[in-house]
This record gives structure tokens, sequence and C-alpha cells, in this order.
């Protein structure tokens, strides 16, 4: 059980209830690795409570938004969100806590379907109405006309630049990296901005209520969903039936296999800036393969 010395715990599930609860217990919840997470049981029932101490984050305003405009298409289910705020000089988010069970016969295949569903929701450019977060990083999704000009502006090179101010990667290196993005306008087909969910890998889903899939933890924008098929494939990747029944619903264009790598310099790059440089090595090999 997690020390509660000052209350937030109750003070957070009050604030959300609007009713004073009765906390039976708290259990860690793995996963969280940017914030803190905790399952909490009440006399209410189970809450799900995410929390940090960053004084100017508003980094749960940002998930709410995104959750709610994934949630608003209808094609796969989501946590609901209860309650965020700030109690303490802690941020909190509260949300429903989705049980795990075991995944249904065509779990792969309904996710797949769904993912795929999801993607086919467009937009007239790539990017959002608003910032949000990729982790605990700034992501910018000002709007752009051009998918390749977002990539290169808004992902590789935001994160590009957070590496050099970092000590991640000096000047020379980025010089090299830049040399890929001539080649991009021959390697990335066109198609219309898909909403991704935008940080879709192993840790970010699971089987809940029916043995359906679930989605959490969103990254949130309109962008080419290829990224999203890359990004689930970077560690290790979903069953093959996920792949399969997406493309049966919606068609991936010829080539989508030597593609993958460019897609994940973002991933990478954001995990160099986050973990540090170790991840560096996926970005190298990329390099070596496109230069």
């Amino acid at each position: 059980m997690f020390s509660d010395e000052n209350g937030f715990f109750e003070a957070a599930i009050f604030q959300t209830i609007g009713t004073q609860p009765i906390i039976r217990s708290t259990r860690f919840v793995s996963g969280g690795c940017i914030n803190n997470t905790l399952k909490i049981e009440t006399d209410h029932g189970p809450f799900f409570l995410k929390w940090n101490d960053d004084k100017d984050n508003d980094m749960f305003e940002k998930e709410v938004l995104g959750l709610e405009l994934l949630n608003k298409q209808g094609v796969i289910s989501l946590p609901v969100t209860l309650g965020t705020g700030r109690i303490q000089s802690k941020n909190y988010l509260v949300l429903e806590y989705i049980e795990k069970h075991p995944p249904k016969i065509d779990f792969w295949e309904a996710f797949g379907t769904s993912m795929a569903r999801l993607h086919k929701v467009t937009s007239t450019k790539h990017g959002l109405d608003h910032d949000n977060y990729i982790g605990r990083l700034p992501q910018s999704n000002s709007l752009k006309d051009s998918w390749i000009d977002f990539f290169i502006e808004k992902r590789l090179e935001v994160q590009l630049g957070l590496a050099i101010y970092n000590n991640q990667i000096d000047k020379e290196f980025a010089k090299k990296f830049r040399l890929i993005y001539a080649q991009l306008p021959g390697l990335l087909p066109s198609e219309p901005p898909s909403l991704l969910h935008g940080d879709l890998w192993s840790g970010n889903f699971m089987s809940g209520k029916g043995g359906n899939p679930f989605i959490f933890d969103p990254a949130v924008y309109f962008g080419h969903r290829e990224m999203e098929l890359a990004f689930s494939r970077l560690f290790g990747g979903f069953d093959k039936q996920f792949y399969q029944s997406y493309d049966n619903e919606y068609p991936i264009e010829p080539g989508f296999e030597d593609r993958i790598d460019v897609y994940n310099l973002y991933p990478l790059l954001v995990h160099v800036n986050l973990f540090g440089a170790s991840y560096l090595s996926g970005v190298e090999r990329t390099l070596r393969k496109f230069l």
C-alpha cells in the first residue's frame, strides 16, 4: 500500500466524485514510466489515478482532450475520464479503472479492424488544433498541408534539436541525419491525414471488459497512418492477425516494410531524449540503410 500522509489520494477522489470516499487499498500499476500510476479501491469502486509534481504541466489536460477525441469516433474502447486537477502541488488525472480480462478469440482481428477504422477518420491538414505530449516531451502539432513537411519540421527536427541541446548528439551527427530528408518524397506515399493514437505500442493497449481491446495514453494528432503502424512494430510488434485485419479493412500501400525504419526515426529520437543515447544505435542503423 502506498503512503498517503497528506490525504492526496482521498482528496483527488473526493474532488472527482463529489463525496468523501473510503479508501480500502492502493496498488501500484505498472507501465507508468512518466507519471505515477495507482489503482485505488474505494467504497465507490476502483479508480485509476495518475499524478506528477510538475509545476507548469498541462499534460493531463491534453491527455483528456486526446482521449475525448478518440472516444468520439466510437470505433474502439478507451477508459472514461472522470476528473483532473491540481491538489497539494500535484497534478492528477482520475480515469475509469479497466480490469484486465482474457482476450476474446478474435481479439487481434478486432483490434486491427478498429485501428483501421480510426485511421479512416481524416482531416484536411496534418497536425491538430492544439499541441500535446509524447511521453513527457512537448509535441508540436502546428497544422501543415504536407505530411513530409510536418514529419520533418514538427517531428524529426524538434527531437533532433532537443538531442543536440541535451548533448546526446553533435552537430555532425545532425548534419548526416538531415541528408535523409531529401529522400522522403520518393519514399513516403501520399495519403489523407489519419487520426492517430500517436503512441501505439504494447504498453498502451490491453484486453479489457469482454476481452475487447482498449487503448490509452494517447499522443493524438492527424498524420500518416503508416507512422502508427510502424510505431507498433518498434518494440517487437503485435500479433500478425492485427496487421492482416488492418490491411483487410484499410489496405496499406505496397512497400510499407521498406518504410518502417524511416517512420521510426521519430520515436527513436524521442527515446534518446527521454532515456539516453543507447537508443541512437537504432537511428544509426536506419541512416546506414538509406544513406
